[in-house]
């Protein structure tokens, strides 16, 4: 595939920190960040297996994202991941292959709204199985 040869080891290397330094410097996801991660040499180097594991079926990271997230849903919010997105499609345009932005996009995109489903998500506790909705 095309894209693999665009995304590698070395290229996540560059782009995770690069974007995560923007975060940090975010008027709305700065301080959110900054007083979640208390090592960020070592959150960084997670974050590289995580993209790498995502994006290249690596293996490398060992977390649980939805885990890590629970832990600061009193801070986050739906606009944060809207922030965060355009963030990165802004990092990933600037500094990957078109093709390769646009598989990492998509992929956060798939991710977000996966841990905004896991933190945010409320069934109607008057709703039942086989029961229609009012």
């Amino acid at each position: 595939m095309e894209q693999s040869a665009q995304i590698d080891d070395t290229a996540l290397e560059r782009l995770i920190p690069l974007f995560y330094k923007r975060v940090r410097e975010d008027a709305g996801l700065g301080p959110v960040f900054n007083d979640a991660i208390a090592d960020w040499p070592e959150h960084l180097d997670k974050l590289v297996a995580f993209w790498s594991s995502v994006m290249l079926t690596s293996g490398r990271y060992k977390g649980n994202p939805v885990l890590a997230h629970l832990k600061h849903r009193a801070r986050i919010t739906p606009e944060l991941f809207e922030r965060w997105l355009a963030l990165w499609a802004e990092t990933t345009d600037e500094v990957m292959m078109p093709q390769a932005a646009a598989a990492l996009q998509a992929k956060a995109a798939r991710i977000a709204e996966s841990l905004q489903l896991a933190l945010f998500f409320k069934l109607d506790p008057q709703a039942r199985p086989g029961r229609a909705a009012a």
